[in-house]
């Protein structure tokens, strides 16, 4: 593997190259591997993007914050930043892995850019890190709103049954269809003020969950 075009792709040089190979070294591949890394930089991606709220939108509530923040840092999100710095071809992983499609899942690749931020904190320090996080979503950052951080579907559905005294909702993938590298999810909603389950799809789990959640809500709507 070619470090160079990696570190050119992250627009960062490691002193430790072997920082950056562990941070690309899924476990399937070795026990030595990224999680340790992963779960330091999942709290340095938090950190840099809740400052950045914090001193961009002042007027904002913590709730606003929150939102905004849940959507810069979940899974879809991360693997769309790993594919935009095509970290899919430098990944270190099992055959077994490879022959699946690991290379294209959203779970490994959004794990692994925040394995990376955690090696390059410990590479070059916090704010080596900070301005690499910025970099990377400065388009996304550049589009926040606040308009744009409405509660979303399964929020929604999950304060209504709340207001009225009911249990939280209950989500299960009932089935997962296609390919490893563009598969549908298939995900059941249930309630008890709900007649019947209700079903969503989507290109992850996430999507379905919010799909169904919304369909809810609409026939939740209809009822009043």
């Amino acid at each position: 593997m070619q470090l160079s075009k990696v570190q050119s792709q992250l627009s960062y040089q490691f002193g430790d190259s072997n920082l950056l190979t562990l941070a690309l070294t899924h476990r399937s591949h070795s026990s030595s591997n990224n999680e340790r890394l992963e779960f330091l930089g999942d709290s340095i991606l938090n950190l840099v993007i809740t400052r950045f709220l914090f001193d961009h939108f002042p007027e904002a509530t913590e709730g606003e914050m929150s939102r905004l923040r849940a959507k810069l840092v979940r899974r879809d999100t991360l693997a769309d930043i790993a594919r935009y710095l095509s970290l899919s071809k430098f990944l270190i992983m099992g055959r077994g892995e490879m022959r699946s499609g690991g290379f294209t899942r959203d779970s490994i690749l959004s794990d692994t850019v925040e394995a990376i931020i955690g090696a390059i904190y410990l590479d070059g320090g916090f704010d080596v890190a900070e301005d690499k996080v910025l970099l990377w979503y400065q388009t996304r950052l550049g589009e926040l709103s606040l308009v744009k951080a409405e509660k979303d579907a399964k929020s929604k559905l999950q304060e209504h049954l709340q207001a009225i005294g009911l249990p939280l909702p209950h989500y299960e993938v009932i089935n997962i269809s296609g390919l490893a590298h563009n598969q549908i999810f298939t995900v059941e909603c249930r309630s008890e003020i709900l007649s019947k389950s209700i079903v969503g799809e989507g290109s992850s789990r996430r999507v379905a969950e919010q799909k169904a959640a919304k369909l809810a809500l609409a026939i939740l709507e209809q009822d009043l």
